[in-house]
């Protein structure tokens, strides 16, 4: 157990003494002049890992997502995303800033959307219309519970972006999660994808940073968005030192981070009056409700913090979040905390 037991987010994660060793003896030079061995040899790595042909090193998921849906949609035309997606609801506008680019929302079932009400969406050919230019993906899906988008979805959606023409991208922020969950290669959830971008700094624990993977046309496109957007580095060997942690010694563990997110749900849902759903619960984020309950909920945040646990309320719910830096005593003394707060 740790001093404070963290569960507001896997973004909370500290580098790991490797990553901190592997840091001190990264090999350096210049990103944007293109003479960074360690950042060379990370996007190598990522890209072929998920089966593509190049890479880009960015410091966040946000722009890496905003790189490529400026590379696949031009000002004025629309991209089709799930209703709570990531890119549509917390990347502060950008999509409308940077690409330039509308959205055409739909909701969807744990972050799924049907493909029939997607193709439905595509826009036909009118001078009165935007054009439909990209279907995105976020696997898993934050705002639906961590929950898996099955890969027969997946591929359901690939074939009305080809049938239309559209590019199509993965927000795979935490798609590690989604690998280690289902067995899937992560070449194979790749596949289907033009770009696909990936978080070492969440549950793999890297300090800062993402990776955009396509085409080579495309992230050498992707390079210069990523220079316009101030992403251009330097001497940014320093984090790809983790990055290459990550990928190589982190990914296996995310299982420990999914057995505790079960046995905190299973303890949650013995309390009255929360309110949850084991069985949409997929992998390391846990929501929970409690309803007609919300005016006591900054009290209750207080009474955590009291008892050394930290935990997250996002209107109507409470997101805890498992990872590295939690464990399962730090589960237990969360439990007993929300015990003793609910009498």
């Amino acid at each position: 157990m740790h001093e404070i037991s963290d569960f507001r987010s896997d973004t909370v994660t500290l580098p790991t003494p490797e990553m901190r060793e592997a840091m001190a003896s990264a090999e350096l030079g210049d990103d944007v002049l293109g003479t960074e061995p360690t950042v060379n040899k990370l996007e190598a790595m990522t890209a072929d890992l998920l089966g593509k042909e190049a890479a880009l090193f960015v410091p966040s998921g946000t722009m890496s997502n905003q790189i490529a849906m400026a590379l696949h949609a031009q000002r004025g035309q629309e991209i089709i995303c799930e209703y709570s997606a990531h890119t549509y609801n917390n990347e502060s506008g950008a999509l409308a800033l940077i690409a330039g680019a509308q959205v055409r929302p739909l909701h969807g079932e744990f972050g799924a959307m049907d493909p029939e009400a997607v193709e439905h969406l595509v826009r036909p050919a009118n001078i009165h219309n935007p054009r439909t230019a990209l279907i995105t993906v976020e696997n898993t899906h934050n705002a639906a519970g961590g929950t898996i988008i099955p890969h027969e979805n997946v591929l359901a959606l690939a074939e009305v972006a080809k049938r239309h023409g559209l590019k199509y991208h993965l927000d795979g922020a935490r798609l590690w999660n989604a690998h280690v969950a289902t067995g899937l290669s992560l070449k194979e959830m790749c596949a289907p994808f033009d770009t696909v971008s990936v978080c070492l700094s969440k549950g793999l624990c890297s300090p800062v940073g993402s990776v955009l993977v396509g085409t080579r046309a495309d992230i050498e496109r992707g390079r210069y968005l990523r220079k316009q957007l101030g992403g251009g580095m330097r001497q940014s060997g320093l984090l790809a030192a983790c990055g290459i942690v990550s990928i190589t010694k982190m990914i296996g563990r995310l299982k420990d981070d999914h057995a505790n997110a079960h046995k905190l749900a299973a303890g949650l849902k013995k309390l009255k009056p929360l309110k949850l759903d084991i069985g949409t619960l997929h992998t390391n984020i846990v929501y929970f409700s409690a309803p007609g309950r919300e005016a006591e909920f900054d009290g209750w945040l207080d009474r955590l913090r009291e008892k050394q646990v930290l935990a997250l309320y996002l209107g109507t719910r409470w997101r805890m979040v498992t990872h590295n830096d939690v464990d399962g005593e730090d589960v237990d003394r969360a439990l007993a905390a929300w015990k003793e707060i609910l009498g």
